[in-house]
């Protein structure tokens, strides 16, 4: 009889939910994905943190930066960078609440994908990276930065940084000065983070595919006040994507940045991965269609330049395509006095580019829902073809939405529908 009952009483807590767990099979156990702080790491910030992302990475976890930074008795609420957080494959990087710093010392990005670097050029593919802020999470440049700027600019010249005029350091900014920097990366994400202060780029995905960035704001404004006096940081760009980038999602970007917003940018050229142009995994096409920039959707863009230039850029040379390209809402939040020289800008006839581009090279690109203060809506400085342009108002000097600087000779089969301007 008492059999009985307690058979019908494990039926009846059973039938209810009530049941207790069946017991946990280890070798289940052992294939959850671990979760692991630097807090549980020994040496400097930047040591600790990829400590822990090399633990996460062996058991294919998470590593979450907490706000507090504990070392020892010492508790602080600040992450300072020497050298750049590596990211590695199958690990998640969660930003808790956290505040992560260049420090003064640093010449380097605030992360990057482990695979680049100098002297590395032979880059091979990671995969699933994911950056993820939880909270307010926020990146930041350093007060005094070493050097600023692209490739291309002299330091203490063009741009600044402290490194102007040592011995034996670069005179010209390069890639170490983006922000977030990824190369070759399959599967990504970056997302819900804020980066103010970058010392150029504050994001840049070279040759990635199937990834999204959501989420993200930029304060950044070409000028700085450093120790009394004004400073000029050239090249702070919000968001680019370089040669090879493709199938990748847009979504909610916001802020000010010094340079344009959002660059879509590929632009060829002689310099081999691993050196000190702005982009590590290097400029030159490998053809067959490779380094095209294609099917990337950019949705609810809101921001502007500070230092004049455009909300959305779209630039590609040398016989590298750009195609299947949605644009989806650009509103211009230029304050009184602020003027960007475009909302969106395709192409450049400028020479230093190459000139305009081939009719068919920049194609099936759909812009729509964009309102602009900028001085053109939409600015066509190369050619484009087999596209659409819809609903766009305009309150900027020109005296059309849509400005054709290149001419109508480069434009095909381009349909354009309620393009209005507004006082």
């Amino acid at each position: 009889m008492k059999r009985f009952l307690l058979m019908v009483m494990v039926a009846c807590l059973a039938t209810h939910g009530w049941a207790a767990e069946a017991p946990t099979d280890p070798r289940a156990e052992s294939h959850k994905p671990s979760t692991i702080t630097p807090n549980e790491f020994e040496g400097s910030d930047t040591e600790r943190i990829n400590r822990a992302i090399e633990a996460a990475g062996a058991a294919g976890g998470e590593v979450v930066i907490p706000r507090v930074n504990i070392r020892g008795a010492e508790q602080r609420e600040v992450w300072l960078l020497d050298s750049a957080i590596l990211l590695r494959s199958n690990v998640t990087l969660v930003l808790d609440n956290c505040r992560l710093k260049l420090s003064d010392r640093c010449r380097d990005n605030f992360m990057r994908s482990a695979n680049c670097g100098r002297g590395i050029t032979e880059i091979q593919p990671l995969r699933n990276i994911h950056i993820r802020g939880s909270g307010h999470a926020v990146l930041e440049g350093a007060d005094r930065p070493r050097a600023t700027g692209d490739g291309a600019k002299i330091l203490g010249t063009n741009t600044y940084g402290t490194d102007a005029g040592v011995d034996g350091e670069s005179q010209k900014g390069d890639w170490r000065n983006i922000g977030i920097l990824l190369a070759f990366v399959e599967g990504f994400s970056i997302e819900n983070i804020a980066i103010h202060d970058s010392h150029c780029w504050a994001i840049s995905l070279e040759r990635c595919a199937n990834g999204s960035v959501r989420d993200i704001e930029f304060a950044s404004g070409q000028r700085r006040t450093i120790d009394g006096v004004r400073r000029t940081i050239l090249n702070q760009d919000g968001l680019d994507l370089r040669m090879g980038c493709h199938d990748i999602a847009i979504e909610n970007v916001a802020g000010s940045t010094g340079d344009d917003l959002v660059a879509l940018t590929a632009i060829s050229g002689k310099r081999a991965a691993g050196g000190e142009s702005t982009m590590v995994s290097g400029t030159i096409d490998r053809g067959q269609g490779l380094d095209d920039i294609h099917h990337v959707t950019l949705k609810n863009i809101q921001g502007y330049s500070r230092g004049g230039s455009h909300i959305v850029r779209l630039l590609n040379t040398s016989g590298i395509k750009m195609h299947d390209i949605l644009i989806d809402g650009v509103t211009d939040t230029s304050p009184t006095g602020i003027s960007c020289h475009a909302a969106v800008k395709i192409g450049d006839k400028n020479t230093r580019w190459g000139g305009v581009t081939p009719l068919g090279d920049t194609s099936r690109i759909t812009i729509r829902n964009v309102t602009s203060r900028a001085q053109h809506a939409i600015l066509i400085a190369g050619s484009l073809s087999d596209s659409t342009i819809s609903d766009v108002v305009h309150h900027g000097s020109a005296p059309e939405p849509l400005t054709l600087e290149s001419g109508a000779e480069h434009i095909r089969n381009v349909t354009t529908t309620n393009l209005r301007t507004a006082p």
